[in-house]
């Protein structure tokens, strides 16, 4: 029970952090939750969120193109021991994928189930979203290029079959460690703008823990080492806001597009035919 209540409400600080003020609760999840608070003890948890992380890694590539940096950093993070033991059985490391001369580059906050399986960032119903969203701009998915601030699913408690119960927020610790191979990733790709999803890839690349909603670090630009990035919304909040109503969700997309305009004017992309009008 302690394990399912943990993932709960590390969800809804989650949601809080994503400016999420009300959640929809069924009389069914209310009636389970009932069931599992009166059963005595319950099941304790088979695998705990980390007590700490190792220092973060020094990551000093070789020189030569950018394919082949990135495939040397590629090998790096996926047999870096501290990720591989991080990740559960039969699940894999996550790395960036996309075009290494793209213009914007996306981070978004940690692996999720689909993406442990597959070992890809943005393939489950966020990164769908996410692929329309580049369509918008009148780009390809293949043409912009997909990172993670952290490169394994922040861990909870896992069933019997191995798979884990619910998500979490990274620590501060996991995502120092993690870091410095999005940092490297960045300097490969070289983008013209950078485009962070949701609040924990913004409290990881900007170090802004102040803000008490994505609201007030959207809408204008913010600087990494030297490069220009655009907060905006993640893919899996503009899908919570479809069932607060489509009003709800015309807003919240509005100005999410509002911020790829922005990002597609930094980049020197010409905005497509549908954006113009």
């Amino acid at each position: 029970m302690r394990s399912v209540l943990l993932a709960l409400t590390d969800e809804l600080r989650r949601l809080r952090a994503a400016g999420v003020k009300t959640v929809s609760v069924s009389d069914e999840s209310l009636a389970t939750l009932r069931r599992l608070a009166r059963r005595p003890g319950g099941e304790p948890p088979r695998v705990a969120a980390p007590e700490g992380v190792p220092p973060p890694p020094v990551v000093d590539l070789p020189t030569g193109d950018k394919a082949a940096r990135w495939r040397a950093l590629r090998e790096l993070v996926l047999n870096d021991p501290v990720c591989r033991a991080h990740v559960g059985p039969g699940r894999q490391v996550v790395f960036g994928v996309g075009s290494l001369d793209a213009r914007v580059l996306f981070v978004g906050e940690a692996p999720g189930a689909e993406e442990e399986d597959r070992g890809e960032p943005f393939v489950g119903p966020a990164g769908q979203l996410l692929t329309r969203m580049i369509q918008a701009m009148g780009l390809a998915r293949e043409d912009v290029y997909i990172g993670n601030i952290m490169n394994w699913r922040p861990e909870l408690a896992r069933r019997p079959d191995g798979r884990q119960v619910g998500n979490r927020e990274p620590t501060a610790g996991e995502i120092a460690y993690c870091l410095p191979y999005l940092a490297a990733q960045i300097e490969v790709v070289d983008p013209r703008a950078i485009v962070a999803l949701g609040a924990t890839a913004t409290r990881g690349l900007l170090g802004a823990h102040s803000f008490r909603s994505l609201g007030e670090m959207r809408g204008r630009w913010h600087e990494w080492r030297g490069r220009p990035l655009r907060v905006t919304y993640h893919p899996s909040y503009l899908l919570r806001q479809e069932e607060e109503g489509p009003a709800a969700a015309r807003r919240a997309k509005q100005a999410a597009w509002d911020d790829l305009q922005a990002v597609m004017e930094r980049a020197g992309l010409a905005a497509p035919p549908k954006a113009r009008n």
